[in-house]
């Protein structure tokens, strides 16, 4: 591909992007995101993709929707990362699994479970799914300066959501419903659906990633009978990713 070529999906050029990415899910969330950087301004949409541009402390950042699941968020990085983006921040939602994960708490993955597909067709499935250590650092930092009640550890990331949700009724219900079990028994905090993904693919690529997540509610709770209420105000892990973000340019700059 020349260099001058847009990448077939997301529709970007090398300059259209920063070196570091934001990666929410929802394109619905990336001009609330981009308000957040210096001088943004819109570049392109294409399918699930949305992108902003603009710059934090210098630096030209941009904000990058990638939709839901493994498949469209590693299309996103590999074709950010072909124009020149080398660090990502995905800032999305999950569902608590941990009873003490409630809702409104932020979560930053320190591993993810591949209990998806994308990850497969990069790195056998005896390859950790893990964030890049300085990102995942960036974001625990974050989140803790700004005050927000914090949990570390791994997520699990399925291709399924209603396979999560509505086991009971699935031809394989047997093997979702022992799988989930065993999440509990060993403490995962939470369940999204992007971040194995993404882990191994910035592995595969050369390239940095990590994850933080709102939590939009814990079904193990309700389970349980504990108070929660459903919370969709992600403007606090958007701050956690903006400030991680922040906190990595500062960093690489040290190092120079």
């Amino acid at each position: 591909m020349l260099p001058s070529e847009k990448q077939y999906h997301i529709q970007c050029a090398p300059g259209d992007v920063g070196r570091y990415v934001l990666l929410p899910g929802d394109p619905g969330r990336c001009r609330s995101i981009a308000e957040l950087f210096d001088e943004p301004r819109f570049v392109v949409q294409n399918r699930e993709y949305r992108v902003y541009t603009g710059t934090l402390l210098g630096e030209k950042v941009s904000v990058c929707s990638t939709g839901i699941g493994g498949p469209s968020a590693a299309i996103a990085m590999e074709e950010l990362a072909a124009i020149g983006a080398d660090t990502f921040v995905r800032v999305g939602t999950c569902g608590g699994i941990d009873i003490d994960v409630q809702s409104g708490d932020i979560v930053v993955a320190t591993g993810a479970i591949r209990f998806e597909h994308t990850s497969v067709e990069y790195a056998p499935i005896e390859f950790p799914a893990v964030p890049d250590f300085d990102v995942a650092a960036a974001l625990r930092d974050a989140s803790a300066a700004l005050g927000y009640r914090t949990h570390m550890g791994v997520v699990q990331c399925k291709d399924s959501f209603y396979g999560q949700h509505s086991p009971g009724r699935m031809p394989v219900s047997f093997e979702l419903l022992q799988k989930w079990e065993a999440w509990k028994r060993l403490g995962v905090k939470a369940s999204e659906m992007e971040s194995a993904a993404l882990f191994v693919v910035a592995a595969a690529l050369k390239v940095r990633c990590g994850s933080c997540f709102h939590v939009v509610w814990n079904q193990e709770r309700e389970a349980a009978g504990l108070d929660q209420a459903e919370s969709h105000d992600t403007s606090a892990a958007v701050r956690v990713g903006v400030e991680a973000v922040k906190r990595l340019i500062e960093l690489d700059r040290a190092a120079r």
